[in-house]
């Protein structure tokens, strides 16, 4: 199973080599800001700038519940990352690049890491961020939005902390728990919405007899 969903065939020690073996002054920089901005110690600052920036919009007449909606799913859906990475990583236990390929061979961006490879954390926080937010976003940043999950995945390879499978399965555990908590949560909206509607319909209907 390992060698079929996780090595690729030994696709992704490849990739890995090849994603981790562009190097130059300027893409190193620019790798290391990626990964800083996905950072998931970064969350509370991104909360507030959403509240901030929801409260700025609601006062010019923009719709409150859709605001709220994402602000909820965002916090939702930070916190299950949390609980669900944190028991996987420890639970799996892959080896990080530089406890599975030779030091020598791998460019480092950062202090090594060896344990808890899978899934990536940056990758997790990215995509939470950027589904959480997908249904605010113009057709402009839904583009930028995506480069940024990618920004932030390839960075990480890059600085040789993950390997590939580890930010793509990083990033579609997100998308899924963002998307499961946005179901839910329309799911109790509606049903919350329909209860008085009930009650009403029923009084009138017993007025009427």
């Amino acid at each position: 199973m390992k060698t079929l969903f996780y090595d690729w065939g030994g696709a992704n020690t490849w990739l890995f080599y090849t994603l981790n073996g562009w190097h130059n002054d300027v893409s190193d920089a620019v790798m290391q800001l990626g990964s800083l901005l996905g950072d998931h110690e970064r969350f509370a600052v991104y909360l507030l700038a959403l509240v901030l920036v929801a409260w700025w919009r609601v006062g010019r007449g923009d719709n409150a519940q859709r605001w709220f909606n994402v602000v909820v799913v965002f916090s939702a859906a930070y916190v299950l990352d949390g609980i669900i990475v944190g028991w996987l990583k420890h639970a799996l236990d892959f080896p990080r690049p530089p406890a599975a390929l030779p030091l020598e061979s791998i460019h480092l961006g950062t202090p090594p890491e060896y344990r808890h490879s899978f899934p990536s954390g940056h990758a997790v926080f990215a995509m939470t961020c950027v589904a959480s937010l997908w249904p605010l976003l113009p057709r402009a940043g839904h583009i930028a939005a995506v480069l940024f999950v990618f920004w932030v995945a390839l960075s990480r390879v890059n600085l040789g902390v993950h390997f590939p499978a580890d930010v793509v399965a990083g990033a579609l555990l997100a998308l899924a728990i963002v998307l499961g908590i946005r179901l839910t949560l329309d799911r109790v909206m509606r049903l919350t919405a329909t209860k008085p509607l009930a009650r009403a319909r029923s009084a009138r209907k017993s007025k009427r007899q």
